[in-house]
């Protein structure tokens, strides 16, 4: 019993694999015809945003690089800072000064 449903749900899934593969040869074509109808706009639509890609992908590796700096930076000023806490007496740990981004009340 089980295996005449199955055939059925696989007969059902098939023509919709097939309609949409239709639709999107359908879409591929119109937009082939278009690309060879208006070569030079769809050249200026590669040119802009391939611009912008390119620029973004710019932007986000200098960001990664900066963010990358930042953190080694900030392990160093972490080690420099509890190299120099294990090394000075305890009594000047405890009055330490507040932080200068805030101002007092």
């Amino acid at each position: 019993m089980t295996t005449p449903q199955k055939e059925d749900e696989h007969q059902a899934a098939n023509p919709s694999i097939i309609n949409w593969r239709g639709k999107i040869e359908e879409q591929y074509r119109k937009v082939k015809e278009n690309a060879e109808t208006y070569p030079y706009v769809w050249g200026s639509y590669i040119v802009v945003y391939g611009g912008f890609g390119l620029w973004f992908a710019y932007r986000w590796r200098k960001l990664r690089k900066t963010e990358d700096r930042v953190r080694v930076l900030q392990e160093r000023l972490r080690k420099l800072v509890e190299t120099e806490a294990s090394t000075s007496s305890p009594a000047v740990a405890d009055k330490a000064p507040p932080p200068a981004d805030k101002a007092p009340k």
